[in-house]
């Protein structure tokens, strides 16, 4: 599809069913990836799996970046982590998010809150980060992982429609 040989991406929510296939798809397209979840045995396995199924000449392998999206001094060092690791960034894709559904009448401020650090607010953090890099090698792209539920809306889900939206 295309040839991403010599980029470097970072991808959130890595080790989810989104964010496998997303991170398999680039690695298959020879991107270099910086793997990022709160889980570190299953980004470590994971990353081991892309390694061997995807092994570039061109690059030393993936890494994982353990990192707790609801954690914004994380959040903060994700990205600087990343390009430390990488070398650089070229895609960042804002795949992680979560879900607290209930009533709207029964919603907790914690639901709303939850929802919104991690599916909004840490990507606000992760593309503001990723700017300035991306600006000095005149090349980057962004790309947020989204849900039709956004645009259309979905019962019980009005913390996580409009973090979507």
């Amino acid at each position: 599809m295309f040839d991403l040989t010599g980029m470097n991406a970072l991808v959130t929510g890595a080790t989810g069913g989104i964010g496998s296939a997303i991170s398999r798809s680039l690695a298959s397209q020879g991107a270099r990836l910086a793997l990022s979840g709160t889980n570190a045995s299953k980004l470590r396995s994971f990353r081991e799996e892309l390694n061997n199924e995807f092994a570039h000449h061109d690059h030393d392998g993936h890494v994982e970046i353990t990192c707790n999206l609801s954690d914004s001094i994380q959040v903060e060092e994700l990205v600087p982590a990343a390009v430390d690791t990488l070398g650089g960034i070229d895609i960042l894709v804002t795949n992680a998010g979560i879900t607290r559904d209930n009533l709207g009448m029964r919603m907790k401020d914690e639901e709303w809150q939850q929802v919104i650090a991690i599916n909004l607010e840490a990507t606000f953090r992760l593309m503001r980060a990723s700017i300035r890099p991306m600006m000095k090698a005149r090349f980057g792209r962004v790309i947020a992982i989204t849900s039709v539920v956004g645009a259309t809306g979905n019962p019980g889900q009005m913390n996580y429609c409009p973090a979507k939206a």
